[in-house]
């Protein structure tokens, strides 16, 4: 790699909106409420933010249906709030990463609305209208994300439309020409005022088979994403996602925004075969990374992880650069996969320690937990519509102090604040040298500061059983980095000066390295 662009060598934070600040009391985080907290991400020592939507919507499902995708909702804002935001980023030096969301639209755009208003609509054809089969039955047997089948029938016009999602959210025709104008039309729009790229929202989904045939069954315990979900995991995916004609449009999309400096794009790819996965790099022309999720897959193992990185490091080829994430809006806080907040730790060091750009997850640097939803403050329509599948747990509040409303700004949130509030909070440990926010910060700082974490090779080393031991080398720099997984010391033959440790109460040589109980130490040999 000869262009270390901010892309490769930075770390991106999401910022859930809804749950990260609210500046006027409301109950809902903001624009603003962003604004105010930048300093706190800064701090971090982050590159990037991604910013998960924000654009007018009924919130179906949170702004990812989308009515106005060149607007900003007012619960979150304005357009001037945006662009202060954008501004207040650069003048801090990060970027900022918008959601886009290509696949489907709310059924209240104006673009639906027109769709679905007579058969011979101009826009029509923006959507997927069908008739039913001659038996009655629907145009074929996918099933939606969120539970259901993937037609809802339209009494005025007499067809089905077609939503992988929400039947409040209609799947759009990018095999329209004038579909993907309207689309690639969003990304300058937003090009124009400033955003730095964007993170595309079920990226793979946009163009489906052309002829819409069937799903075939699959085999016994078959799991299509992050957990089991019946019945949709009773079919193989294989015609509603993915078509090779997605590459294409990929390959467009780039060129779009590689005019603009240092544009950049993320989609999220839930293909779970390598094969496929690596295949929305291109030839270095498509996407500049296709979210890689296999960490949050696994189980808390070291052989897991190791395993996992190994496979990925072999496929992400040479004109690529790999990426890592253990958390975001739709899973399970990390703290509560890991089961400890020591383990939480251990994956924080793994996550900026590894081989290519990590992107954290809103409280994950001060080791938030999942929250247990009352069924009566549910928000997640997943939740709502599959009992047991909510999201709701990994979006509560941040915790900014201790104080009863945990300095989110409301007495009164959207969601409830998580299990840790009144315990732990931003102010309470920027206060703690030891804390989980502390080992953030020097954590980050390290991997600014040393060639070998930011840009360097990555090699794994053989140790002892129940833990992931791998180098990091750039010329003269070199780190291993030793993560024991067992719950009981365990010694290493290795030697040199300890750089860091997850306690963050070890420093200087050691002849032998000995590891505490669900620790993690950083070496220079």
């Amino acid at each position: 790699m000869s262009d270390w662009t901010w892309w490769k060598h930075g770390v991106v934070y999401q910022i859930y909106p809804r749950s990260f600040m609210d500046s006027n009391g409301d109950g809902i985080g903001d624009l603003r409420g962003v604004i105010d907290r930048l300093d706190h991400v800064t701090e971090l020592g982050v590159d990037a933010i991604w910013l998960s939507p924000f654009y007018p919507s009924p919130m179906d499902d949170f702004g990812y249906d989308v009515a106005d995708y060149c607007d900003v909702d007012t619960m979150f804002g304005t357009l001037d709030d945006a662009d202060a935001l954008i501004a207040a980023c650069h003048e801090r030096d990060l970027k900022l990463i918008v959601d886009f969301v290509p696949n489907h639209t709310s059924d209240q755009h104006p673009w639906f609305l027109e769709s679905r208003s007579s058969r011979d609509n101009p826009k029509r054809d923006w959507y997927f209208w069908r008739d039913p089969k001659p038996d009655g039955s629907l145009p074929n047997n996918w099933l939606a994300n969120f539970g259901g089948r993937t037609w809802a029938f339209d009494e005025a016009t007499e067809q089905y439309y077609l939503h992988l999602f929400l039947p409040s959210q209609p799947d759009l025709n990018w095999r329209n020409p004038e579909v993907k104008a309207a689309m690639f039309d969003v990304l300058r729009f937003w090009l124009d005022r400033g955003v730095d790229g964007f993170r595309i929202d079920v990226a793979h989904m946009i163009m489906k088979d052309p002829e819409l045939r069937d799903n075939p069954p699959a085999p016994p315990g078959h799991v299509s994403g992050i957990q089991a979900r019946m019945p949709y995991d009773s079919q193989l995916h294989v015609n509603d996602k993915s078509h090779p004609d997605i590459h294409q449009v990929f390959r467009e999309m780039r060129n779009l925004v590689d005019s603009y400096p240092d544009g950049y794009l993320v989609g999220e790819i839930a293909e779970h075969d390598l094969a496929k996965w690596i295949l929305f790099y291109g030839d270095g022309d498509e996407l500049h990374m296709p979210f890689n999720f296999s960490l949050m897959l696994q189980p808390w193992e070291a052989a897991a992880y190791r395993d996992v990185v190994e496979r990925i490091e072999a496929a992400v080829p040479d004109h690529a650069w790999p990426n890592y994430v253990l958390g975001n809006h739709d899973v399970t806080r990390i703290a509560t996969r890991a089961g400890t907040q020591e383990r939480a730790r251990i994956a924080m060091m793994m996550l900026l320690t590894l081989r290519g750009t990590p992107t954290l997850y809103y409280g994950d640097e001060i080791g938030l937990t999942e929250a247990d939803i009352p069924a009566e403050r549910v928000q997640d329509p997943w939740a709502l519509r599959e009992d047991g599948q909510g999201r709701d747990g990994c979006r509560t509040p941040m915790l900014w102090t201790n104080a009863p409303d945990g300095g989110f700004g409301s007495s009164e949130p959207w969601l409830p604040l998580g299990p840790l509030a009144g315990t732990t909070s931003v102010a309470a440990q920027s206060a703690d040298p030891e804390s989980m926010l502390a080992l953030t910060k020097a954590l980050m700082a390290l991997r600014r500061t040393a060639p070998a974490l930011h840009r360097g090779s990555y090699r794994s080393l053989d140790g002892p059983a129940g833990c992931y031991l791998y180098e990091r080398a750039d010329s003269a720099d070199r780190l291993v980095i030793a993560l024991n997984f067992r719950s009981e010391s365990v010694t290493v033959d290795l030697s040199g000066d300890v750089v860091l440790s997850t306690t963050l109460d070890r420093v200087g040589a050691v002849d032998e390295l000995v590891l505490g109980p669900d620790e993690g130490v950083i070496i220079r040999v």
